[in-house]
């Protein structure tokens, strides 16, 4: 095939439009935008492309990024470099596709028009979530500038070097061996290790490596428990107000829920009804972010004993503490083999991360192994490799310590903006955690004030979402401060106040008119 010269082909600088890839180096968005046209069909094999010094004067950059950009798409099939002729489409560039000609002619069919029938879905399914309120962000949450929600962290914070550092490790050619095999029903050894030596001895809880399970963060946790321990006469009690992902993944197999009330001290334990179960989040109550007695986490461990219960513990932001020591984890105080225990390793660092830990008695870690494998066989290896890394080279700490330190100031700044701003908003700054639980003055509804604050680009999070039955109205919102960056807290909150006046100022126009 005889080459063109590059300024007869038409439209090279459209076609070579480098991707917007903030922090991508120039060579690899060069190649990105190769391979997509590639794939995309706008490069047909054997097309020939510029040369490396024409497309280097057509894009402005340098010639030597042109050339290592042309020489690894070549490394890796997509180009072919050809001696005194230049660089070419390779033939076998695209991957082979269906074709779909042959899809349409289909001889069961008397007609070529005819359409099968549709199965009815909504039927079929037999336990759907579709009704159940869940705590949820609107779509491009990130476009508002004051989003007090749950789901991220801030990008400052996240330890890049380090974390950097412990992929690049792992991917060293005398480590692949150790996460590429298939684990089956296994952990990586050394996360295992570093979860019984390092994180739990901090809880007070000392396990054997049989005693410990990996998940994929904690709400996996809760959708194996539900699997493996629930059916419709199973009575499980639940924190009222509560975390909605574990009432959710509980609720999938139909056990019997049953409200448990909270106080400032955390589950009520007295009077509680006969139950099978119990969920709770004694170091930081999800949503009130008050911490369980210590009295009443042992009345909790014996009751559970008095009447035959289990106790499912959710350690739930317990790494995160600005004051005081922290409260022994229930599972540290169980004597009886009672508490099934619930950590995650990745939310501090990020969510989207989906790392977590189930510890329990080993034959029932065993079983749900088996049933974890029958799910998705097990956690990413990669990954578990990575965080083995992170947390033995003692990462896991310092960025807690760093992460710990920013949301103290965060806690109190929000805490004095609201003060200053909506000081008839009530609430207690907790001594952990990453949020703040409020309560608006009687009358008003968080769900409408939240509809009204994301008019002044606000996002909070009503409070209904964490009760199973909300009081009407429900007063209360929680403010999550992991997504929120600090310069903007003061001016959301302020904001937030703006949506106050606006709902105060149409419920008194509304009331006039009645």
């Amino acid at each position: 095939m005889s080459r063109k010269p590059a300024t007869s082909t038409p439209q090279w600088e459209q076609l070579f439009q480098l991707p917007v890839q903030p922090g991508m180096p120039l060579q690899a968005r060069l190649r990105l935008a190769v391979v997509q046209a590639i794939l995309d069909h706008r490069l047909s094999p054997g097309t020939a492309l510029p040369s490396s010094r024409d497309l280097a004067t057509l894009l402005g950059m340098s010639r030597n990024t042109v050339t290592a950009a042309y020489q690894q798409l070549v490394d890796d099939g997509y180009l072919d470099s050809r001696l005194r002729k230049g660089v070419f489409v390779s033939n076998n560039a695209r991957p082979v596709s269906v074709d779909a000609v042959a899809t349409l002619d289909d001889p069961f069919r008397t007609h070529p028009a005819e359409t099968g029938h549709q199965p009815n879905w909504s039927q079929r399914v037999l336990r759907s979530l579709g009704g159940r309120p869940t705590l949820a962000k609107p779509a491009r949450w990130r476009d508002y500038p004051y989003p007090f929600v749950y789901g991220a962290c801030d990008p400052k914070l996240f330890p890049v070097e380090d974390f950097r550092e412990c992929c690049t490790l792992s991917l060293s050619r005398v480590q692949v061996p150790q996460w590429t095999p298939d684990l089956e029903t296994d952990d990586v050894a050394s996360l295992i290790e570093q979860i019984r030596l390092r994180l739990l001895p901090q809880r007070g809880v000392f396990a054997r490596a049989e005693e410990i399970l990996i998940t994929v963060g904690a709400q996996h946790a809760y959708y194996l428990l539900a699997e493996a321990l629930f059916d419709p006469q199973t009575r499980v009690g639940l924190e009222e107000p509560g975390h909605p992902h574990a009432r959710n993944s509980f609720s999938v197999r139909g056990p019997q829920l049953v409200n448990l009330p909270v106080d400032t001290d955390g589950l009520v334990v007295d009077g509680m009804p006969e139950v099978d179960y119990v969920f709770v989040t004694p170091s930081h109550q999800s949503p009130t972010t008050h911490v369980m007695a210590l009295e009443r986490r042992q009345w909790l461990l014996r009751k559970a004993e008095l009447h035959d219960f289990v106790v499912i513990e959710d350690d739930y932001e317990a790494d995160t503490l600005y004051e005081g020591n922290p409260m022994p984890a229930l599972k540290s105080l169980d004597k009886a083999g009672r508490v099934v225990y619930i950590g995650s390793l990745s939310k501090s660092l990020s969510p989207a991360l989906r790392l977590g830990y189930i510890v329990a008695e080993p034959n029932f870690i065993q079983e749900l192994r088996l049933l974890r494998h029958a799910m998705l066989r097990h956690p990413s290896a990669l990954l578990q490799h990575t965080y083995a890394m992170f947390l033995s080279l003692g990462h896991h700490e310092s960025h807690a310590r760093r992460v710990n330190q920013e949301m103290l100031q965060r806690l109190s700044l929000v805490g004095a903006s609201l003060q200053q701003h909506l000081p008839d908003f009530r609430f207690t700054l907790p001594r952990g955690g990453a949020s703040l639980w409020v309560e608006a003055p009687e009358g008003m509804d968080s769900d409408t004030l939240a509809a009204m604050a994301r008019q002044h680009g606000v996002l909070i999070e009503a409070g209904a979402v964490f009760f199973a039955q909300p009081p009407v109205p429900c007063p209360y919102f929680r403010l999550r401060l992991s997504s929120i960056p600090m310069q903007q807290i003061e001016a959301g909150v302020a904001a937030l106040a703006r949506a106050v006046r606006q709902l105060r100022a149409q419920t008194s126009a509304i009331r006039l008119v009645a």
